[in-house]
């Protein structure tokens, strides 16, 4: 009988136990708002170095740009010394003949030539009877000629094109229509 008293004797924690269900305690407001508190300091810190590297980048891409601009022509300038040398050395000959003269310019030329294409520095010549084409011609007159019109007749000075730039148009006469 006993037995059955002990049975019939109610136990509130195992009632509350096998009442509740076996989920963990939610949290409560105080630790959710911690947790949401850590969470946006992380992101603000996230935030504010993603911004600061931004700046770093901006900064050196400035950087960068104004030393590009500041020794943009200094390939050329290194090219075009020895070409100044060699003219500098013409004039110091105390007694030039015309033959050697004529070698001190050939061989400046072949200097300054060869700066020219190191620096990518094309030379637009034109042939006779090529179309006219006003992005790299400017015809200063139109002649009579037995050709077809808007042709080239003659160059009067070369062009300069720098890469894909023109630098100078060069100086023609064209055809004119018959």
């Amino acid at each position: 009988m006993q037995d059955q008293e002990n049975q019939a004797v109610p136990n509130p924690q195992a009632d509350a136990a096998a009442a509740a269900p076996s989920t963990p305690a939610e949290p409560t407001l105080e630790e959710q708002l911690a947790s949401t508190e850590a969470r946006l300091a992380e992101m603000h810190d996230a935030f504010m170095r993603a911004k600061a590297d931004g700046e770093n980048i901006r900064r050196r891409a400035q950087e960068d740009v104004a030393k590009a601009h500041k020794f943009a022509v200094e390939s050329f300038a290194e090219a075009m010394v020895p070409v100044k040398d060699s003219l500098e050395m013409a004039l110091t000959v105390e007694a030039p003949t015309i033959e050697s003269l004529k070698e001190g310019v050939e061989m400046t030329l072949k200097q300054l030539n060869a700066a020219f294409e190191r620096n990518r520095l094309v030379e637009v010549l034109p042939v006779q009877g090529e179309k006219l084409d006003p992005m790299k011609h400017q015809a200063v007159a139109v002649v009579p000629a037995e050709q077809e019109a808007n042709t080239i007749v003659s160059v009067l000075q070369k062009g300069y094109m720098i890469a894909d730039r023109l630098l100078r148009p060069a100086i023609v006469t064209a055809a004119q229509a018959k």
